[in-house]
Formats: C-alpha cells, sequence, structure tokens
C-alpha cells in the first residue's frame, strides 16, 4: 500500500505517524545545529516548507515526550548524524503568528492575546513548581489577558523563556514561524507603526540579550527592517533565497520530485511537472514548488496550485503606483522576458514602499526568481515557470475582482460582439481598481497595464498582446481570437487632455484606422475585426467603435 500524500499536513509527527509520503529534510537540524548564530531568519515564499521544517525542530528539540519523539526520526539523515546527542534537551517556544488578520490595531491586537493565551496554556505544568510572585505572573496570561494592556504582552514571551529555563535548568529554543505575516497585514490596513512598534519589544526581549534564549529560529517571508527587531543583535544571521546556506532546505531539488515520482509510478511525467513546478533559484540551486508537487502528485494533472494570495493586495497597491518603466517590465515579463533590477534583502515598509521594491516583493513571495546574479545588489529576474506564468494572468483579476463571473460576462460579450457590455466590463476594471489609482498621473500606460492584466484572463479564449507591432505603428491592446469565427479586438487608449472627450475618442479611432493596426489580425486569418477607441478620465470611459 503506498504511502498517504501529505497535502496540507504542516505537522512533522503527523506525517510520520500516519504513514505519509515525507521528503528528508532533517539535514537542516544538522545544518541549525552546526551554524552558531544564536537568532536566524529564513525567508521563503509561502508553501515551500518553513511550518513543517519548524514543527520538526520543535519534536527534535522539545525536552518534553523526548522519547517518544526520539522515535519519530528512526531511519532519517539526523539519526546518523552526531547532533542527534542534541534531540529532546530543550525546552522549546513554537509560536505561530498566521492569522493575526485584523483590520485594525485594536482587532489585530485582540488576536495576539488569544494566540498568548494559548501558549501558555500550554505550559500550565509549570505552575506546582513557582513562587506566588512568579505564578500571579504566569497565570495573568491566562486568566486577565483580556484586561492587559501593550505593555505586559510586550514582556510575555520572555517572561515564558525565564520560567521555563528555571523549571528546567535548560536554555530555550524559541520558534517562531510567520514571523512577518501581522506586520505586512498592518501595512496592507493603514496600522503598520502600531505594529511594527509592537513586535520590535516582543520579539526584541526574547532574542536579545537573553540570557535564557539558546536559540532563535523564525521564518517569514521578507525581512522588514525598521521593525528593529534584529538592529542589535550581534549574533543573528538573515537566510534569504540569494543565500547559498540551506538552499536545499525549504522546496525540493529534482532528485527529491523524481524519486517522488518514480514511487508514486508517474515518473514519466517529469518533463511537464519540470515545466510547470520548477525554475525557483534558492542560492546556487535549483528548486521545485513542494506544494504544487504534491497537488500534482495526488490530481495527477497540471494546473496552477499555488495561490499567493497574501501578496496580491500589496503587489496591486504598488503596481498603480508605479511609474512607467515598472509597467514595461512587467510587460517584458508577462512576454518571457528578463529584467535587471535592484534587490536589497531588507524591505523599509515604513517610509511607504517605493515603486522599484515591487521587485523585491515579488521576488522573495515567489512571483519571479533569479536568473543571474550581477554583482551583491544587482540581478536579472524572470517568471520561473508556466505556473506562475498562469498566476500572472490572473492577478489583477484575483485582486480587483473577488468574483469570477467579471471574466465569464466580458468572454461572452466579446464573443457575440455586444460591444456596450465590453466596453462596460472594462470601464469596471477602472472603477474597481480607481481607489489605488493615482489619477494625476498624466500617461495613459497605467491604464493600458491594468486593462493589459485583466484581459490576460482571458488566455483560454484570447490572445492579449500589448504594445506589438502591427501595420505602420504599435497598437496598445491586440485581443486576437482562438477560434477564428470569433471577432477580433484592436483597443487604442488615451488619456482625456480636453473637454471633448468623444473627440478625443474619435482620434484614437482614427489613429487605429490611419496605423492599419488590424494588419495582424489580418494575417492570423480573422475575418471580423473589432476597432475601439478609449479615452479615460478619471474614473469614466469614453468610447468609440467600428468594424
Amino acid at each position: 500500500m503506498l504511502k498517504g500524500i501529505p497535502i496540507a499536513i504542516e505537522d512533522f509527527k503527523k506525517i510520520i505517524e500516519t504513514n505519509c509520503y515525507y521528503i528528508d529534510k532533517t539535514k537542516f537540524i544538522e545544518d541549525i545545529l552546526v551554524d552558531r548564530a544564536e537568532v536566524k531568519l529564513f525567508c521563503r515564499p509561502r508553501r515551500f516548507g518553513k511550518t513543517l521544517n519548524m514543527s520538526t525542530l520543535r519534536y527534535f528539540f522539545d525536552i518534553e515526550n523526548k522519547e517518544k519523539n526520539r522515535k519519530l526520526f528512526n531511519g532519517l539523515y539526523i539519526e546518523s548524524s552526531p547532533m542527534i546527542k542534541e534531540q529532546g534537551k530543550y525546552p522549546v517556544i513554537f509560536l505561530s503568528m498566521k492569522g493575526i488578520t485584523g483590520n485594525t490595531w485594536k482587532d489585530s491586537f485582540s488576536e495576539i492575546k488569544v494566540k498568548i493565551k494559548e501558549l501558555f496554556k500550554d505550559f500550565t505544568y509549570l505552575v506546582e513548581s513557582l513562587d506566588k510572585y512568579e505564578k500571579v505572573d504566569f497565570e495573568k496570561y491566562i486568566l486577565e489577558i483580556n484586561n492587559l494592556g501593550e505593555a505586559d504582552l510586550k514582556k510575555s514571551l520572555h517572561i515564558l523563556t525565564k520560567l521555563l529555563y528555571k523549571y528546567y535548568n535548560q536554555k530555550v529554543v524559541v520558534l517562531i514561524d510567520e514571523y512577518d505575516s501581522p506586520i505586512i497585514n498592518s501595512y496592507e490596513k493603514g496600522y503598520y507603526t502600531e505594529m511594527k512598534d509592537f513586535f520590535k519589544a516582543f520579539y526584541g526581549d526574547a532574542l536579545k540579550t537573553n540570557e535564557y534564549l539558546q536559540m532563535g529560529v523564525l521564518t517569514g517571508i521578507i525581512r522588514v527592517a525598521q521593525a528593529g527587531i534584529f538592529s542589535d543583535l550581534n549574533n543573528f544571521t538573515n537566510y534569504t533565497i540569494l543565500n547559498n546556506e540551506y538552499s536545499q532546505s525549504f522546496g525540493l531539488v529534482e532528485s527529491e520530485v523524481k524519486a517522488m515520482l518514480d514511487y508514486y509510478n508517474i515518473g514519466y511525467e517529469m518533463p511537464e511537472v519540470k515545466a510547470w513546478y520548477d525554475g525557483y533559484s534558492f542560492g546556487e540551486d535549483e528548486i521545485y514548488n513542494p506544494w504544487s508537487v504534491l497537488k500534482y502528485v495526488q490530481f495527477k494533472k497540471v494546473k496552477s496550485y499555488w495561490v499567493n494570495t497574501s501578496g496580491n493586495t500589496l503587489i496591486l497597491n504598488m503596481l498603480l503606483a508605479s511609474n512607467s518603466t515598472v509597467f514595461d517590465n512587467l510587460n517584458d515579463l508577462i512576454n518571457g522576458k528578463d529584467i535587471m533590477v535592484y534587490i536589497n534583502e531588507s524591505i523599509r515598509m515604513g517610509d511607504n514602499l517605493s515603486p522599484n521594491n515591487i521587485w523585491e516583493i515579488m521576488l522573495f513571495s515567489g512571483y519571479l526568481t533569479v536568473k543571474e546574479t550581477l554583482n551583491e545588489t544587482m540581478f536579472t529576474l524572470r517568471i520561473p515557470n508556466k505556473e506562475i506564468q498562469n498566476l500572472f494572468k490572473g492577478l489583477f483579476v484575483d485582486a480587483i475582482f473577488r468574483e469570477s463571473n467579471s471574466v465569464g460576462s466580458l468572454v461572452q460579450a466579446l464573443v457575440t460582439k455586444n460591444i456596450s457590455q465590453v466596453i462596460k466590463s472594462l470601464e469596471d476594471v477602472v472603477i474597481n481598481a480607481i481607489s489605488f489609482y493615482d489619477t494625476s498621473k498624466k500617461y495613459e500606460n497605467p491604464y493600458q497595464t491594468l486593462l493589459g492584466g485583466f484581459l490576460y484572463a482571458l488566455d483560454d479564449y484570447y490572445i492579449m498582446t500589448p504594445n506589438v507591432e502591427s501595420g505602420y505603428g504599435r497598437a496598445d491592446i491586440i485581443l486576437n481570437p482562438r477560434n477564428k469565427d470569433w471577432p477580433g479586438y484592436i483597443f487604442e487608449l488615451k488619456r482625456a487632455n480636453t473637454n471633448d472627450e468623444e473627440k478625443e475618442a474619435e482620434k484614437a479611432l482614427q489613429q487605429i484606422n490611419d496605423n492599419k493596426y488590424e494588419t495582424l489580425l489580418k494575417k492570423e486569418k480573422v475575418k471580423d475585426i473589432i476597432k475601439i477607441g478609449l479615452v479615460f478620465d478619471g474614473k469614466k470611459v469614453i468610447s468609440t467603435y467600428s468594424n
């Protein structure tokens, strides 16, 4: 009987005890112990194995149930390592910051309180060993948590390390998973300063000059530069996808993927799996997306399984506040080209992210990968594989519209030549995105990128090409139907410069005719060609068309 496929199982013990397929990553434990940095931060995209690795560390180090946990590592790499002597040696605090998603600082602070209460409840056995003052200190985090203010919550993690040290006479391993999740959420929702200031103290008290700390390990997507969490740490190291160290600890290398596919008797699908889910560069290693590979093994069908919804809002905000260079780079990426950009490993969120920070966010979030390192700060980036190429096509739709019927109604309108509905759908795109958009900009390129990004979602029906050479110039957007019996579309986009927007729309339409933009569609044997001139004035779209 084949082992189970561990879809969405991030608990190491559960994977082993339920006889699920486990890819042995326990060399990570050895590397962690050989590495002398007291506090380590690992930045990787979502669903690349961070939580599972942290769970593995938890069961390895935890002094509680050490004999039972020891059996979990039978036959794995770490069992034959000299570092097996460290197994079951330390009290462990494991804290996941996932799920702190409040719309206000007050809401998120309430969610943080719940996290702290549950954490302290895991260690209620400590109470029997505490003196009356320590007991009051401990129990308030369970019994009086709702009445506690920021000052008490900020020092809670440090207090817990002290009490555990006293109980076991052994320093504490602190594991914090997704440390940056609430910080990114607070930036998107407008209370970054309050969240940053809280976690600077909450993390800092436990990780900086804490005499009770054996080791701190944190995971996240990005290193937040201004949080101040790591600034005073002498013995701190940040490991990102740009580092060679730990490059194979997260995600899957090709030999691991091949072994898994062979085990499930689908090794012949390796080329297709490689095209869809490989292509990430972590240090000098080529890495596959583990989530997508597991989903493929489960369903035996290539498609986009990795949906990184957490980064979409932030990326779209930045994109629509960007300049024309960013839009040109985005078009190059979507069309399979590389871009050369400056990358800083620390993201400075508090100064309001600049347009160029979008490449750092996309790189560390898993939308892009490094093709070539030019120097310490300059890199060429590319889209890693077919899965992410598909995700790019739907990025705008996912972020602007929460329902897919906008795409469906547009497809129906395009195929049936319902031009008024086509115009309304495109107008809806602008209206829905306008809250992000700086209407003071005096060029039409942001509108083109916005609509172009939305129209990429039509890929099963229409091939969307922006800035394509056709006739005597470059058409802004051409929709080439995959079924040549359907109509093709040419769009020329303008920004309103006068009060006579209708006349400007006529000029846009005339530009299509004068420059013979229909040449490309005619070469593609498209019989029915609709030409549409669009003029944008804030939220308003003025149009005219002909065929």
